[in-house]
């Protein structure tokens, strides 16, 4: 076990864990933040997405020993009152269903409307080709993605 010192949604916190331990683990089991969701655990699925450094990266692949002075952002540090441009989005749109993918997906589309503001649909759907939703909401989740580029 390590004691490591990492930055999670602007604040410093001292984590001990092995230092190949996911951080999706460190971040449920450890801090307790349990927005970031465990899907598949192979990076596939993309329930586990969190911004390092503004990307989207899997947490469930991403060993906390690689995250020394780097910056991750979870779904609950993207908007302290859930008013980011995407979340707006999502909600005026009524994108989720079971909910279970949704942190993911919001990750991957803040993300990717931060590098591409004004983003195609073609794009859109590229960028999120990687998140796997189980109750096949694409088209909205499409539409809510060019709905908070638009508006922001």
């Amino acid at each position: 076990m390590a004691s490591l010192t990492i930055t999670i949604n602007g604040e410093s916190r001292t984590i001990t864990a092995a230092p190949e331990t996911p951080l999706l683990w460190v971040l449920r089991d450890e801090l307790g933040m349990v927005g970031t969701k465990f899907g598949c655990g192979i990076g596939q699925c993309g329930s586990c997405t969190v911004h390092l450094d503004g990307n989207a990266v899997r947490s469930c692949q991403l060993p906390v020993s690689a995250l020394e002075g780097k910056k991750i952002t979870t779904i609950e540090g993207l908007s302290e009152a859930g008013d980011h441009p995407v979340q707006v989005a999502w909600k005026e749109v009524d994108v989720p269903q079971c909910g279970y993918c949704q942190a993911g997906q919001i990750m991957t589309a803040s993300a990717f409307l931060a590098q591409n503001p004004s983003p195609s649909s073609e794009e859109i759907r590229n960028a999120m080709h990687g998140n796997i939703c189980r109750c096949a909401s694409y088209n909205r989740i499409e539409k809510a993605v060019a709905q908070a580029a638009q508006n922001s």
